[in-house]
């Protein structure tokens, strides 16, 4: 899950960033679900929920 305080594409790329961290060779992200927090009629905070493609060594 990545989340943002200015729109969905840098939550999408601090999911990425995050993964990152953990996993090599990232191939892909599929943005499963998109939602927002909501305050005072504003949105306070983008939300994507993702998968990561990856290769998995046997």
């Amino acid at each position: 899950m990545g989340t943002s305080e200015e729109s969905w594409e840098d939550a999408a790329h601090e999911a990425f960033r995050e993964a990152s961290q953990s996993v090599d060779d990232i191939s892909g992200i599929n943005v499963e679900k998109w939602t927002a927090s909501v305050e005072d009629d504003e949105i306070v905070q983008y939300k994507v929920t993702t998968e990561i493609a990856f290769p998995v060594e046997h």
